[in-house]
């Protein structure tokens, strides 16, 4: 239901005074009532009341047409949107009456405002009320110095509008570089339809104290059945994310309605801890409805293909990542990428026959940060750790003759064999107990307290061979 205005309660149309069913075929017994005619003067006279009441209260009331324009301002961290609709309305001078509905809605009762675009000077919100027996409606009453048309602006969250972001890699053969292509889908679920709409999407964090959805449900009568009163906990809570989501839907709307059905551009701007992004021209968002639109296309991005092994996170597999940074020197950059899904894609053929490489999730990637997209385990890499030798050194006694301290001195290797036809690097990391020290030639890193990795590049189809000797102090041997 399109949220709108309507007459108050007391412009609807009387009950029919008609009986009905009359001649139907019903069955059912039958009560016939002959009143009295002084109480058929009675009912006249308050008929007569009722009506007169009717009619003054149409006096000054302002029914809302439909929306000029719209402008969505989408959340993807939150179930939350800001909602901006113009509407051009024609007031009496003196008191109108303005209603305002969202029945089958996920509306925010509680956020619901009202503004004069024009003629602000003239025209005043005295109050708001929540009308009794009437449900999912507010009626503001407004002031206004002069007769004429005013444009206005109602600004509202909801719920129910969502938006993602996806991603396709192309790798090409050698798996140096790649294109990758970024997209957005919005998708609509709010009950709500929405026409003539400018899309805005923006990445960041915005604290809820309720979820608006619960909002938009939760708010109905009283026990008594009366209208709760508008003194509400408003849904955001942090005064600086309500300024700037205010600021993200009232900037400039530069740009233009689309012509035809040229692909739509989106434009990025920073603001703040937030990044916006403003999909061009205007659409027509009906309630179910999803769109995927293109957000940006680069090629020539520097990739490096690596392999990862641990043993305590993934047995004997190996893992395989493709890595790249979101900065200029690898022709992005200029914008944080927003988490969403990946699918890759590699080259098999200078003609550019390409195979699947499988799918993953990434988080947000701020500018010039590195990302590392898993797609999952390779045969045609392998690692294998193997136990060569150990003993027992450096024992000590207590003075009953029992071991209270020792050395414990393991000879491991390690070997590696890349399969494929491209060179690659493996991240292979060990991890260690105790207080221990270790003894190689190859060159390792120290991750933390029990963690070491070698990072070991592989030619197409080399094997190679690490050794090293580990050292692990137990007992009263035990320095730390």
């Amino acid at each position: 239901m399109n949220p709108a205005a309507t007459a108050p309660a007391s412009d609807l149309p009387l009950p029919s005074t008609g009986r009905g069913n009359e001649g139907e075929g019903c069955s059912c017994p039958r009560l016939t009532y002959s009143p009295h005619p002084s109480l058929l003067l009675s009912h006249f006279l308050l008929f007569l009341v009722l009506s007169l009441a009717s009619a003054s209260a149409r006096i000054n009331v302002t029914s809302l047409p439909g929306r000029d324009s719209v402008q969505l301002t989408i959340y993807n961290s939150a179930d939350l949107t800001l909602v901006r609709e113009t509407r051009l309305l024609t007031f009496r001078k003196g008191l109108n009456k303005l209603e305002f509905s969202w029945a089958n809605t996920l509306i925010d009762p509680t956020s619901v405002e009202f503004r004069a675009l024009t003629a602000a000077d003239q025209v005043e919100v005295l109050d708001v009320s929540f009308p009794p027996r009437v449900t999912n409606t507010l009626e503001w009453r407004i002031q206004s110095e002069f007769a004429g048309e005013v444009t206005v602006e109602i600004r509202y969250f909801t719920s129910g509008i969502s938006w993602s972001a996806d991603y396709v890699a192309e790798v090409n053969q050698p798996e140096k570089l790649m294109q990758l292509a970024g997209n957005v889908r919005v998708n609509n679920n709010s009950g709500e339809d929405y026409e003539n709409t400018q899309v805005r999407l923006v990445v960041g964090t915005i604290r809820l104290v309720e979820d608006i959805a619960t909002l938009a449900t939760s708010h109905a009568e009283t026990e008594r059945g009366q209208r709760a009163p508008q003194s509400f906990t408003r849904a955001v809570v942090v005064e600086k994310a309500k300024k700037e989501m205010s600021s993200l839907a009232l900037g400039d709307d530069r740009l233009a309605d689309a012509k035809g059905e040229k692909q739509k551009a989106i434009a990025k701007e920073s603001l703040s801890e937030y990044f916006l992004y403003t999909v061009e021209g205007r659409d027509t968002i009906p309630t179910g409805w999803g769109k995927r639109l293109p957000s940006f296309s680069t090629a020539g991005v520097p990739i490096v293909s690596l392999y990862k092994f641990e043993r305590e996170r993934w047995g004997q597999q190996v893992m395989r990542y493709l890595s790249f940074t979101n900065s200029a020197a690898a022709q992005l950059g200029k914008e944080p990428l927003p988490d969403g899904r990946v699918q890759a894609f590699r080259a098999r053929t200078p003609d550019r026959l390409f195979a699947y490489l499988g799918a993953t999730a990434v988080k947000y990637i701020p500018i010039n940060e590195s990302v590392e997209l898993e797609l999952g385990p390779d045969k045609e890499v392998l690692v294998k750790p193997t136990l060569m030798n150990w003993e027992k050194t450096n024992l000590a006694f207590d003075g009953n003759g029992n071991v209270k301290g020792w050395n414990l001195k393991e000879s491991w290797t390690l070997e590696l064999q890349n399969s494929r036809d491209i060179d690659i690097a493996v991240d292979l990391r060990r991890n260690f107990r105790g207080d221990w020290s270790l003894t190689t030639t190859a060159a390792y890193e120290k991750v933390d307290a029990n963690k070491v990795k070698f990072l070991i590049p592989l030619k197409p189809r080399e094997k190679r061979e690490i050794t090293y000797e580990l050292l692990t102090r137990l007992g009263t041997n035990a320095t730390r």
